[in-house]
């Protein structure tokens, strides 16, 4: 009996020593998430005089109704709340977003009930789009400290007119800090491909470089700083424009000082995107990390993973587009789905012990 007691004290004493010694190897981390969204067309009821938005309205080809626009808030609202969520049971600190008419639509957003317990707050300004179409940012005014804003106008003109400017959307940048780290986010909408991918690929170009210019910018005042560059580029990852004008390149270790790295090449090379057209998958959405923020280094924010985020209910389940993004509007009006994108988002996290 004592022999078997004394075996028993010996083994709890090696046990606790066991979990003492985990314990003090088990490191803590704070972690957060940055999402980026194509919402397909986010447009309030009303006519504008300025942009082509007579679609977007109760006599228009889709018949916009007050209670249509609230289902489409309660959709999007629903998916940037489940965004991240099961990895840190928590919505993105930060959202970039495209295809949005205007401030008001934002604010109509952030007021939805599963959005409105985090207090996001709106950066927005109109941009020249013909649609009336824009880019904005919202973040969580807990994680996210604001320091500045500014709009980058795109200035493309027409291949067979150069004096005829075809206008598109704004690159927006915003400064702040998480946690005291200072960092800057982009928010882009590249050029479309309608007339295809090759007649519209001097657009995107254009787009490249003057999101290079901002880069460098911001590179000369820090070559150190954390830069996240997000968006619908309209382009897949080793396109011309993203591979070879921005420079983003698909492995961390090719990532020379001053560089992005894009992971979600990695994804595309599966065969993996977040729109899908004729049976065919691209992942224009993406989001570029620069050079710093792939350096680990203690008690300092870095890069951890990028995502799709494509559950179920995004997903159509049925019919020609099986599989397909469940899109908001379709050639009868709305479907009652989010949006022809999927949107994706990545994990930063810092060590705290």
């Amino acid at each position: 009996m004592f022999q078997k007691a004394f075996n028993l004290l010996i083994l709890s004493i090696f046990v606790l020593a066991f979990q003492l010694a985990e314990a003090q190897e088990k490191k803590d981390y704070k972690a957060y998430s940055i999402g980026f969204y194509n919402v397909e067309n986010l447009f309030d009821i009303y006519d504008s005089p300025n942009t082509y938005d007579e679609d977007f309205t109760p006599s228009g080809k889709y018949r916009w109704t007050a209670g249509l626009y609230q289902k489409k808030l309660e959709n999007l609202a629903r998916v940037i709340s489940s965004m991240g969520r099961e990895e840190l049971a928590s919505p993105p600190a930060i959202v970039g977003l495209c295809e949005i008419e205007n401030l008001q639509v934002l604010e109509d957003l952030v007021k939805m009930p599963l959005l409105a317990p985090y207090n996001y707050q709106i950066i927005h300004s109109d941009s020249p789009d013909e649609r009336g179409i824009d880019v904005a940012l919202l973040y969580r005014a807990n994680a996210f400290k604001l320091k500045d804003w500014k709009n980058h106008e795109l200035l493309i003109y027409e291949a067979r007119n150069t004096s005829k400017r075809d206008f598109t959307r704004d690159q927006l940048v915003v400064s702040g800090s998480i946690d005291g780290e200072d960092i800057h986010l982009i928010v882009n909408h590249w050029p479309s491909r309608s007339g295809g991918e090759k007649l519209s690929s001097y657009k995107r170009a254009e787009a490249a470089r003057l999101n290079k210019r901002i880069i460098d910018s911001l590179q000369k005042q820090d070559p150190y700083t954390g830069i996240v560059n997000m968006g619908d580029f309209n382009d897949d990852p080793a396109n011309a424009s993203l591979n070879r004008i921005l420079g983003a390149r698909a492995k961390k270790e090719q990532v020379g000082f001053g560089g992005l790295y894009n992971p979600f090449a990695a994804i595309a090379s599966e065969g993996r995107g977040t729109s899908a057209y004729r049976d065919q998958w691209n992942l224009f959405d993406q989001i570029l990390v620069s050079k710093s923020l792939i350096e680990k280094s203690p008690k300092k924010f870095t890069f951890f993973r990028a995502y799709i985020f494509n559950p179920p209910f995004l997903i159509t389940s049925k019919g020609a587009y099986k599989n397909y993004p469940f899109r908001s509007f379709g050639q009868s009006g709305f479907t009652g789905g989010f949006s022809d994108h999927f949107p994706v988002y990545i994990i930063l996290t810092k060590q705290l012990n």
